[in-house]
């Protein structure tokens, strides 16, 4: 089951919807409400989809793949290393990614998200799995040089835009053995396997849920594998995630004027 966000012709404000084939069945109320209650039908390709959550946070996972880690020079790590992007990183299928004048070097990451159903706090790696709404495409995008600048991640992973998500959020899936791959202008960059993560999904939610309460619609971006590579204004990035689909997202070049200009 396919949930979606969406902006549909001559209503303005977002609903909330399941893909079914070509078409989108709208819900009653939100993603978390019940999939039976449902009311009219609107064809897929005339919607505009949307950022298929909208987390209070987006919790991320650092090198946790080892070829990722061991690309950047860093130690496999003992636990999971964990960081934040603000929910204004977030940005949905087909919008830009918005390269920072500040910046002369913005990788993609391609990535497994997912998408918590409750709150929960402090909840054991046997339970995770009842907690979570469903996976979709997630792109970490990341300033390089400012992080190896900074030694610290978050000016590098924080602008505006470096977190697109979608197109949807898949329910009906097992996360265990997914082929995560990224292209670059037709051009693949990036292959790996959730197999391969070093630190597994319900040991994520655990270890993250025993520092910080997840609330319903949270985000946790599960760590990206060998491959990541510059990207440029004008050039189109996607996320292929094996059972969810593929994530489009053009960067585009920072015209706009600051307060310091």
């Amino acid at each position: 089951m396919k949930l979606v966000r969406f902006m549909a012709p001559g209503n303005p404000t977002p609903a909330c919807g399941i893909v079914i084939n070509d078409e989108i069945a709208e819900l009653e109320g939100d993603i978390f409400s019940d999939p039976a209650r449902r009311r009219g039908r609107y064809p897929l390709s005339g919607v505009s989809l949307l950022p298929p959550c909208s987390p209070t946070k987006v919790v991320a996972i650092g090198l946790n793949y080892g070829d990722h880690a061991r690309e950047l020079g860093f130690p496999i790590p003992d636990e999971p290393i964990i960081f934040l992007k603000p929910p204004t990183t977030i940005v949905g299928p087909g919008e830009a990614i918005v390269y920072p004048r500040s910046s002369s070097q913005v990788d993609f990451e391609a990535e497994l998200g997912v998408v918590i159903r409750d709150r929960i706090s402090s909840i054991k790696p046997g339970e995770a799995y009842g907690h979570i709404l469903g996976y979709t495409c997630a792109n970490d995008v990341t300033a390089r040089d400012l992080q190896k600048k900074d030694g610290q991640w978050t000016r590098a992973k924080s602008f505006d835009t470096f977190c697109p998500i979608g197109p949807w959020i898949e329910k009906d899936l097992d996360p265990g053995d997914l082929l995560v791959e990224s292209y670059l202008n037709g051009e693949r960059k990036q292959s790996s396997r959730t197999s391969q993560l070093i630190f597994k999904i319900d040991l994520l939610v655990s270890f993250i849920s025993g520092i910080m309460t997840l609330f319903p619609g949270d985000l946790i971006i599960t760590g990206t594998p060998a491959g990541i590579g510059p990207m440029q204004p004008g050039d189109e990035v996607e996320v292929r995630i094996e059972g969810i689909g593929t994530l489009k997202n053009r960067v585009i070049a920072d015209f706009g004027l600051r307060i310091s200009d």
